[in-house]
């Protein structure tokens, strides 16, 4: 997704890239079953279908959305227009599939073919910021979403932790992020302090003098002052973390209280009898029911203020419900 002058426009993805894998399907009839395509939406022209996803499609659609990200930047560039780009790259999505370029180079397999072709492609994105004389007033911002996927083909691994997506494992809720921003951000420095991805909208509101909107609460945190070393932690130190619409637990800095258990995305979800509390720190694959011989069962406090912080915004405003159109406003409850 691209943005200029607030006007998006939302180039070629995927709905589901995991259909990729259809077309090759020697039980699939295209007259028959479902046929899924990329889509392509703009403010302009609305939605459009393109080709089918095919593995081929499916391997080859990041150079598309790489090579429309490049004119997008440049275009802004020339007209000198502030720009934000949402470059989300398919990899390392199930099907892992490395472009012909990457295949083989690693030697290691599809999958590191694959992580040094999401290397390369961002290098590019980070060569054009930089080849335009506008990194110094570029905020970039690597991240993922959640975790690794489950299954064993296109496994990847969350490091120290356990867990996949679609899942509570901390190898889920604990994800990567990288942020540059010349003359602001501290330079190689690591934090294992707390952000949430709800933090990023106030967060950038803020660095580029906006403020967040007045109507509805807001969930993010500005992290601008951390982020930038005038504050030495976070602004936030806990979460309530979901599952669809069931809530699986909360974070408290290294402490974790998990009402649902569910490490991996194929794993049963389990309501626990007793929520377990758990000490990341000596305990990060979340094996031990009991956090002995300390309990820290002082922590629940702080975890109990987290859920409570949560629900006394729902008093304040209901959730946003599924499927709610972009110019959606929130109601407050009678008074």
């Amino acid at each position: 997704m691209a943005h200029r002058q607030g006007v998006p426009r939302v180039v070629r993805a995927a709905a589901d890239l995991r259909r990729g894998t259809v077309a090759t399907d020697p039980w699939y009839d295209p007259d028959r079953d479902p046929v899924s395509r990329m889509l392509e939406a703009t403010n302009q022209g609305g939605v459009r279908e393109l080709e089918q996803l095919t593995l081929d499609v499916r391997r080859d659609c990041d150079l598309d959305y790489l090579r429309r990200a490049e004119t997008f930047v440049r275009d802004a560039v020339d007209t000198g227009e502030p720009f934000l780009v949402y470059f989300n790259h398919s990899l390392m999505h199930m099907p892992v599939i490395p472009r012909e370029e990457f295949r083989g180079r690693s030697g290691q397999g599809d999958w590191a073919d694959a992580l040094l072709e999401m290397d390369a492609d961002f290098g590019r994105l980070l060569d054009l910021i930089g080849e335009l004389a506008v990194a110094e007033n570029t905020i970039v911002v690597f991240a993922g979403d959640n975790g690794p996927e489950d299954i064993l083909l296109w496994r990847g691994t969350p490091g120290y932790w356990e867990g996949s997506y679609f899942a509570g494992g901390e190898g889920n809720l604990r994800t990567p992020c990288i942020v540059r921003w010349p003359g602001h951000t501290r330079v190689g420095e690591a934090s294992d302090d707390i952000m949430h991805v709800t933090d990023w909208f106030t967060t950038l509101l803020q660095a580029a003098g906006i403020d967040p909107p007045a109507d509805r609460v807001i969930d993010g945190v500005d992290q601008l002052d951390w982020l930038t070393g005038q504050a030495d932690s976070s602004a936030r130190d806990g979460y309530v973390y979901w599952m669809g619409s069931q809530i699986y637990g909360a974070k408290w800095r290294n402490f974790k209280l998990s009402l649902i258990a569910q490490v991996h995305e194929m794993d049963a979800p389990q309501r626990l009898a007793v929520p377990r509390l758990t000490n990341l720190v000596t305990d990060p694959q979340e094996r031990e029911a009991v956090a002995l011989p300390h309990l820290h069962t002082w922590a629940a406090t702080h975890l109990n203020r987290v859920l409570t912080t949560f629900e006394t915004s729902l008093a304040q405003e209901p959730l946003i419900p599924m499927g709610a159109p972009l110019d959606h406003v929130p109601t407050k409850p009678t008074e």
